[in-house]
């Protein structure tokens, strides 16, 4: 593969279960990209506030909460780590049963997000500092808020019974009502909804395989290589 001539930002947004994770990993081992999962970054601000005995029914504690924590990231491998008060934690613990009951209901409240989007946003210089290629940033409302002027803007989607079999191979939370649900939740809330940017390529990764997925968008990164 050609080097490319500049620092690239790549965004993918999707659903629950739509392949994000997965085809955001794959890319960043491809391309030697950091790959930054604001999902779970939600998820690790929700197990921080249900630590400090914050409900998500009250708005104004939680942005007391927040307004004293030190936010900042741990680079592992081509991980980028969100690091609270100078801890991190387990993937295990941010996929418990506990935190995917409550993750969309803190996710949807405007403290939270005005919290995390400078935040976000500063992965961008991680990775340039970091001297990684680029940025591979996955969620639901990277493309339309978080990084609007990404080189690469990608939406993946599936129906419903798809992502749900995903989620039971998985072994985690998904029936079909769950992924419904947080479908509704998320696409709106009042603050960076579900959406699909204007200028988003739309994949259907119900009907594609992973690796052909990944295929497609890898060729769309690449034949950037030479432009300048």
């Amino acid at each position: 593969m050609s080097k490319r001539s500049r620092f690239l930002a790549i965004a993918i947004d999707g659903a629950a279960a739509s392949g994000k994770s997965a085809t955001a990993r794959i890319l960043a081992e491809r391309f030697n990209l950091l790959h930054a999962d604001t999902g779970a970054y939600y998820r690790m601000v929700t197990l921080f506030l249900l630590k400090a005995g914050v409900s998500a029914s009250t708005p104004a504690a939680v942005a007391s909460v927040l307004n004293k924590v030190a936010i900042g990231t741990v680079v592992s491998g081509r991980r980028a780590l969100l690091c609270l008060n100078g801890r991190t934690e387990l993937d295990a613990d941010l996929r418990s049963a506990r935190i995917n009951a409550h993750v969309a209901l803190f996710a949807a409240l405007p403290p939270v997000r005005t919290f995390l989007l400078p935040y976000q946003r500063s992965q961008v210089d991680i990775a340039r500092h970091n001297r990684f290629a680029g940025l591979v940033m996955e969620g639901r409302d990277i493309g339309s808020v978080v990084l609007p002027y990404a080189d690469f803007c990608f939406f993946l989607e599936a129906d419903s019974a798809t992502r749900q079999q995903r989620r039971a191979k998985e072994s985690s939370a998904g029936s079909r009502d769950v992924i419904l649900s947080r479908d509704r939740m998320d696409a709106t809330r009042k603050m960076g909804p579900l959406a699909c940017a204007k200028h988003a390529v739309r994949i259907d990764t119900g009907q594609y395989s992973l690796e052909q997925v990944v295929l497609f968008i890898s060729k769309r990164i690449s034949g950037c290589s030479n432009r300048g």
